[in-house]
Formats: structure tokens, C-alpha cells, sequence
């Protein structure tokens, strides 16, 4: 553990040089914490101080917790792994894959010639892709109208794919229908699913897609970084009455949250431990 100590120097060097406008950042072997701290500020200029139980929205890690999900409904015989997914979905019944356009910038659109399955989805190789990185999606959503994913509009997932399913790997909404997966093969909404299922026998009570008002008062802003590279604190929040739970990255919680349920890994179905991470804010 004698490269502990310099975690911290990184860390401060990376506040300071305005990599990040704060962090936390925590280790854990099988037993529990054996690091932690906490850097910056959690909304630039002057902030409050980042803490280790500050709320960060996070993101795409939320694709490891509904695919968790979804693993668990496999063992149970709830779901499986290569049966085609529309049996259960009935939206993704007839995928189409994006070809290109046409003169008048119309998109050319042909049937996928496999169906998509789960392992399709949780593995990223089912042809579905985020606009952000795929310039002929952006068109399309722009043609057809279709609202990008962080409105958490049911709209957003209504997407072409770009290549057949099992062909290649594409980071995309896979994981975003998977968590509708999960919804109709446990009957519950994805956040009820997770804090039964999940969250409560692992420990984790600061993790949610809605944000309570004590989650609020610790929650760190996004920030933008401008021209002249530094990093400017902007409005951002992802809606707190979705259309859908965002099982690709909807979640909000805190790094003590999240490494009890990487512990959950370390410990192979053993009972977590009780966690040495400061004392637990009120509900």
C-alpha cells in the first residue's frame, strides 16, 4: 500500500493544473475501503469542497449495474442470453439497418438479416450506436426528428441500426434496451428492480435515477471546457420524470456506492463487509 500516499499528490496536481474541477477517488481489496479521498471543488469557481460523499451523475457506469441486472434474471430463466430479444420486446421485432441516404437526404434503410439478441445488447455488437460518435446517425436523428438519449424519451431509442447484429462492436443504446429487458422480465420499473435487487443487498443507499434533496445538496455540477480550455460549470440535470430509466447511463450516486458494488465482484457472493467510508448521510 506505499503507493497510497501518492494518489493523493496526483490527484491535487490534476485539481490544480484544471484537468477536473474535483474528484473522489477510492480503493477497496475484499475486506473494505483501504483508501479514499476527495479533491476540488464541486462547481467552479467557488463551490463547496468535494467530499467523499459527493453525488456524481455516473453515467455509462450504470451500464454495468443493468447488465448485472440482467445477468441475474439469466440465471433465474427470466431471460436469455440468445433468444431473440423481441420476443420480449416486441419494438425490436423488425430492426432496420442504416445504409446511407439518398439525393433528396432521405435515409436508406434495409431488415437487419439476424435478429438482435440480449448478448447482442450487453456486448455492444447489436448495430445500434450513440449519435455523438456516428456523423450518419446525427443526420438521421436530424431528418427523422428523434430526440437524443439523455431526454430519456422513449422517442430517443427509436433508432436504425448501423451494421447487422453480431457483425462488429459499437458503443450505442444496446444497454438502454436492455434495461427495458429487465423491466418486462421482472414486472418492476428498472430503478425498483435495482434498489431491491442490487443496491439493498449490497449496501448502497446513495445511488438512484431521481435525486433526493440531500443527494441534491451534495451533487457536484457538470462543467464545460471553452475555448481557452478552461473548464466552466453549466446546467445540466437529467430528467427526474423519465419516459424511461436510462439503464445505459441514467443513474446518479457516490464513489463509496459504487465501490460496494465492484466489491460485490472482489467478494464472489460473499456478504459485503460494513463499509469504513464516513458516516452515512440522512435520508
Amino acid at each position: 500500500m506505499d503507493c497510497l500516499p501518492k494518489v493523493d499528490e496526483v490527484l491535487r496536481i490534476a485539481i490544480e493544473r484544471g484537468d477536473v474541477p474535483g474528484a473522489v477517488a477510492m480503493a477497496s481489496d475484499r475486506d473494505g475501503v483501504i483508501y479514499e479521498g476527495a479533491f476540488g471543488r464541486r462547481g467552479l469557481p467557488d463551490g463547496a469542497a468535494v467530499t467523499a460523499d459527493t453525488v456524481f451523475w455516473i453515467a455509462s457506469m450504470t451500464k454495468a449495474i443493468t447488465s448485472t441486472a440482467a445477468a441475474q434474471l439469466v440465471e433465474q430463466g427470466k431471460l436469455e442470453l440468445d433468444r431473440p430479444i423481441a420476443d420480449l420486446l416486441p419494438e425490436l421485432v423488425a430492426p432496420q439497418v442504416l445504409e446511407g441516404f439518398d439525393e433528396a437526404g432521405e435515409p436508406r434503410l434495409r431488415p437487419a438479416r439476424r435478429a438482435i439478441t440480449l448478448r447482442h445488447l450487453i456486448t455492444h455488437t447489436s448495430g445500434f450506436v450513440y449519435d455523438i460518435w456516428n456523423e450518419p446517425m446525427v443526420r438521421y436523428m436530424a431528418a427523422k426528428g428523434v430526440p437524443g438519449v439523455i431526454s430519456c424519451q422513449d422517442a430517443a431509442l427509436s433508432l436504425p441500426l448501423v451494421f447487422d447484429p453480431g457483425e462488429r462492436w459499437d458503443y450505442g443504446i444496446g444497454i438502454d434496451w436492455v434495461g427495458k429487458a429487465v423491466e418486462r422480465a421482472s414486472g418492476q420499473r428498472l430503478g425498483d428492480y435495482f434498489a431491491e435487487h442490487l443496491f439493498a443487498p449490497a449496501g448502497m443507499t446513495d445511488t438512484g435515477f431521481r435525486l433526493r434533496s440531500d443527494q441534491r445538496s451534495r451533487l457536484t455540477r457538470m462543467h464545460a471546457r471553452g475555448e481557452d480550455g478552461g473548464l466552466t460549470a453549466i446546467d445540466f440535470e437529467l430528467p427526474q420524470e423519465p419516459e424511461f430509466q436510462m439503464g445505459g447511463g441514467g443513474l446518479y450516486g457516490t464513489a463509496a456506492d459504487y465501490l460496494a458494488f465492484a466489491r460485490v465482484f472482489l467478494n464472489e457472493g460473499r456478504a459485503p463487509p460494513d463499509r469504513c467510508c464516513g458516516p452515512k448521510p440522512s435520508r
